[in-house]
């Protein structure tokens, strides 16, 4: 009989790393929709939803203690325990503004406040929550196991992604169509999230193993040496050869797509009159949280096996242009305003592909950038710089598109800052023999 410490990584792997990203995309991309629904104007909820991206930014300054205080097991039970009760606040709390501020896109981001609070604690709950399964994994498997169940957990990380942004949002879009509350709706659907969530941290309580090996780590010279050893990590990182080009490419090698992230929600929600494409809720969650996922997961796979095969430098201008080309299918949808769902399921199709193949080119380069006696910590930085190349630009999105004086301009400035990426792309240096297989 299996016990505790023995039982097969089947049993918990998929349902903790399905577990890591419902929470990931309920603050930052569930919020996008609920806000716009709840006639929050578009500056103030890419502002507001951007500002989410935070905990992630930063996560890498309290990563040393989550690897030596207590045991990944007790931080990923206590941050499972923390989001539902999160979620469970989020239900209570949701405010209800009037129709005619909804309709008049005039809510006031105020109303939110606590709502905003309460998706900060998930936020900060899960960023640490993922610090922690990433350690167990490695502590809890060995090489071969780690090896073999890579592939899985990204699976069912990708899986929950369309749990989170097709699933839910659909559910919230039936509940729309039948009942006629907008707040009404999304209520119950975080409501439905809480009850599945408390149910995977149930469950995870009893079957997660107890691995010898994850055990709070002792580090001789107590505090200090954790803080001169977090010091050092963090000054050699900034040391680093190459470092200006690097970051630059860190935080704008995506700029065109952090720059439309925010404003996608809307632009699928909006009525035609402004521009938008006028689509239900139910629809949003079908074609981007569904078809979109699906060809950004397919995008990365065909990338990373091309990477493997060819290197990251041969591979980079490819991406790059992958990257921000299909882009374009936006600035076609603002144009045209197709009402087909075909027409615009397989230009989200065309353009999440595009992104996902490129992708692979931004990660691979944070892997090999982190290369050195602190690969861990270093890459944890990185992690810490790809979030803030989302947050910044999705921050003054908004604003932007207001000042362009719709989706069409908006657009268009998105193709133009493709450039950008260009500009880093030719800026950046990397071994030609790195990432082919050996």
């Amino acid at each position: 009989m299996e016990t505790l410490k023995t039982r097969s990584p089947w049993w918990w792997i998929p349902t903790l790393y399905f577990a890591e990203g419902i929470p990931y995309f309920i603050v930052n991309n569930i919020s996008v929709l609920l806000f716009t629904r709840m006639g929050v104007p578009n500056e103030i909820m890419s502002l507001y939803t951007s500002l989410l991206y935070l905990p992630w930014v930063i996560k890498p300054l309290w990563s040393p203690f989550v690897d030596i205080l207590r045991t990944k097991r007790w931080w990923i039970l206590l941050m499972q325990a923390v989001m539902c009760l999160s979620f469970i606040a989020l239900t209570l709390s949701l405010p209800h503004p009037s129709p005619d501020m909804i309709a008049g896109k005039s809510t006031p981001v105020g109303l939110f406040t606590l709502t905003l609070i309460l998706f900060y604690v998930t936020a900060f709950a899960s960023a640490t929550h993922d610090i922690a399964a990433d350690g167990f994994y490695m502590l809890a498997l060995r090489d071969d196991q780690q090896t073999f169940f890579v592939g899985i957990r990204s699976t069912f990380y990708r899986l929950s992604s369309i749990f989170g942004q097709g699933v839910l949002v659909m559910v919230a879009g039936l509940l729309e169509e039948r009942g006629g509350n907008i707040p009404g709706a999304w209520r119950m659907t975080l409501l439905l999230t809480a009850v599945l969530f408390s149910l995977i941290t149930l469950y995870h309580t009893f079957v997660m193993p107890k691995p010898a090996a994850d055990a709070p780590r002792a580090v001789p010279g107590g505090a200090g040496e954790i803080f001169k050893e977090f010091g050092r990590a963090f000054s050699t990182f900034f040391r680093k050869p190459q470092l200006l080009v690097a970051l630059l490419f860190l935080l704008l090698f995506r700029f065109p797509e952090a720059l439309m992230l925010k404003l996608v929600g809307p632009f699928f929600l909006d009525p035609l009159a402004s521009g938008g494409l006028a689509l239900s809720t139910k629809a949003v969650g079908m074609v981007n949280g569904t078809v979109g996922v699906i060809a950004l997961t397919l995008g990365g796979i065909v990338g990373g096996v091309m990477a493997s095969r060819l290197g990251l430098k041969k591979c980079l201008w490819p991406m790059a242009l992958s990257l921000t080309l299909p882009c374009f299918v936006y600035v076609y949808m603002s144009i045209a305003q197709p009402s087909s769902l075909w027409i615009i399921s397989a230009c989200v199709a065309l353009e999440q592909f595009g992104y996902g193949f490129g992708f692979q080119a931004y990660m691979l380069y944070m892997i090999y950038f982190s290369d050195g006696e602190f690969k861990t910590s270093h890459y944890a930085i990185c992690t810490g710089f790809m979030a803030l190349s989302m947050m910044i630009p999705g921050m003054f999105a908004g604003y932007l598109w207001k000042w362009l004086g719709g989706y069409t301009g908006f657009f268009w400035m998105v193709m133009l800052c493709c450039l950008v990426t260009v500009f880093v792309t030719f800026a950046v240096k990397v071994d030609p023999e790195y990432g082919k297989k050996k």
